[in-house]
């Protein structure tokens, strides 16, 4: 009686730990991605960097929007790439594409290439993420189910074993 107490609040408790549930810090990765997606959308149909920024730049979370509209605002006014991509550089969820960004205003390169790449990069993170996740609650599903099985298979399997060899071995002595 006691142990199916224990059992029973351990399991609960389990389960109360392992809620599958999708998290915000995936739904977040998952629309930056869209976002990177639609800034190299937008580049790639001939929309100016300013204008495109401006286009993403709601989108996005709070903080990481005002930076990229602070750097569009510094894009537009004629500043050098390295300092109008300043403010975007300190947020952690521009700097890639800050970074990036200066790179190809040194290099030539496209802009939606860049942004392209991030998508690909933050999509990969999210599925990485997702299939740990996956692979945890395999983990954690198999718990209980040893719980269950081990009670069973210790009274069914092993116990009748011992008494059967301690019966055998206790009519030799006698």
């Amino acid at each position: 009686m006691v142990a199916a107490v224990t059992t029973y609040f351990a399991c609960r408790k389990l389960l109360n730990f392992t809620r599958l549930t999708t998290s915000t810090d995936e739904t977040d990765a998952l629309r930056l991605a869209a976002n990177w997606d639609l800034l190299a959308a937008c580049l790639r149909s001939g929309m100016p960097v300013v204008t495109a920024i401006r286009a993403v730049a709601p989108a996005l979370p709070v903080d990481a929007g005002r930076a990229l509209g602070k750097t569009a605002e510094l894009m537009s006014l004629g500043a050098d790439p390295a300092d109008a991509w300043a403010p975007a550089q300190a947020h952690p969820v521009t700097a890639a594409l800050a970074r990036g960004a200066r790179r190809t205003a040194r290099s030539g390169a496209a802009l939606a290439e860049v942004a392209d790449s991030l998508a690909t990069t933050v999509r990969a993170s999210a599925a990485d993420l997702a299939q740990a996740r996956a692979q945890r609650a395999g983990v954690h599903v198999t718990g209980p189910l040893g719980l269950c099985f081990l009670p069973a298979f210790l009274c069914l399997g092993v116990v009748p074993v011992v008494i059967g060899l301690a019966s055998q071995m206790l009519s030799h002595w006698q």
